[in-house]
């Protein structure tokens, strides 16, 4: 006889486990939960909404075709994370000599990426110039400092869980946080100097 008490079938748990049975409702569900928080976190690696939107239909489609690869240990929400992490990193990697090219001819003025964004996460930030000059500095970073950035700094993800997703120790994910805080702020003064002159 079945218990009266039903453990909830619409968890992520739940849901991926019926995925993996090859029901696709219950992926177009865990779809429609976590896509925009892929979306956020996509759109401070690739700050085009074209591109973040691009990197959220990949992030999901290799979640997809790998279910059988995630484990239930992690969360599901920080396995997304890890995959579009790792994805960012392949895409910045391919896109290395055309984002030089871009800074170059920009000659440091790469103003049009807060220009009409709406949805800015920096909004604590006091003026357009920090801002500017925040968005400058951080498209400049390295990828593996912009990701730390992003997780730590903009999506406010706690210690342990970037770990996971960087897949080091929580000793190694503050140590990379400290490293790109630092990168950053050696590349932000300069810009916010050049711009008091």
């Amino acid at each position: 006889m079945s218990s009266p008490y039903v453990i909830d079938g619409d968890s992520d748990e739940a849901l991926v486990d019926r995925a993996r049975r090859g029901d696709f409702v219950a992926f177009e569900k865990l779809f429609e939960r976590h896509r925009a928080m892929v979306y956020r976190y996509a759109y401070q690696m690739a700050p085009r909404r074209d591109d973040a939107e691009d990197v959220v239909q990949e992030v999901f489609v290799r979640a997809y075709q790998n279910l059988h690869r995630y484990r239930d240990e992690a969360k599901f929400t920080t396995w997304l994370l890890r995959i579009a992490t790792n994805l960012g990193t392949d895409r910045a990697r391919m896109a290395q000599r055309r984002q030089n090219l871009e800074q170059q001819e920009a000659a440091g003025a790469l103003t049009w990426m807060t220009e009409g964004v709406t949805e800015d996460p920096v909004h604590n930030l006091e003026s357009d110039r920090r801002v500017a000059a925040l968005r400058k500095a951080l498209a400049a970073l390295p990828v593996h400092h912009r990701n730390v950035i992003v997780l730590r700094d903009l999506e406010e993800r706690e210690y342990p869980e970037i770990a996971e997703i960087l897949g080091c120790t929580i000793g190694g994910a503050k140590l990379r946080v400290l490293r790109a805080r630092r990168a950053l702020r050696d590349r932000v003064a300069p810009l916010l100097e050049e711009d008091a002159r």
